[in-house]
């Protein structure tokens, strides 16, 4: 518990254009990776537009880690199928934590995160004040792959009698 920074609230709301990996399909689901832990969506069965809705909740001890996202097919009778990886990391997130910027209007950005040769952003990453907490939301693109992005908000839960920010 020491080492416990707090939580990464990660929701990961849907794909798009995700490659065919079935005849006509895929069912698709995101495994997320930060440091030993590994997290995993539900299946969404026969779609290339997935919309998973869900929240993974992680654990932060060392926020200079990657949080590393992988995207398979769900085969019955072989292994499931890649479709695609990315990272990002939550540097830019967890500075704007630092600032402690209580009373802010809801809407305003605190800083943004450009997408780079580094990085899997498909687009300019918002971190933003939101209804009275920080949140980033940001577009992937996945790698070694022909297609698809990952949409997702990064969201951060103190953790009482943890070391916090």
């Amino acid at each position: 518990m020491e080492d416990l920074l707090g939580l990464l609230r990660i929701h990961m709301h849907r794909g798009v254009n995700l490659a065919v990996r079935d005849v006509k399909s895929s069912d698709p689901y995101v495994i997320v990776k930060l440091g030993k832990q590994k997290l995993k969506t539900r299946v969404v069965r026969k779609n290339t537009n997935p919309e998973w809705n869900e929240d993974l909740t992680l654990t932060v001890t060392d926020p200079s880690l990657p949080v590393k996202l992988f995207v398979y097919d769900r085969d019955r009778l072989s292994f499931d199928d890649k479709m695609g990886d990315a990272e990002f990391e939550i540097g830019p997130f967890v500075e704007a934590l630092r600032m402690r910027l209580d009373g802010l209007p809801s809407g305003t950005i605190i800083t943004r995160v450009q997408p780079t040769r580094q990085n899997c952003l498909a687009d300019e990453s918002r971190v933003v004040w939101a209804d009275g907490k920080v949140v980033q939301d940001m577009v992937l693109r996945l790698r070694n792959v022909e297609s698809g992005e990952i949409e997702l908000r990064l969201e951060w839960i103190d953790i009482p009698g943890s070391r916090g920010l």
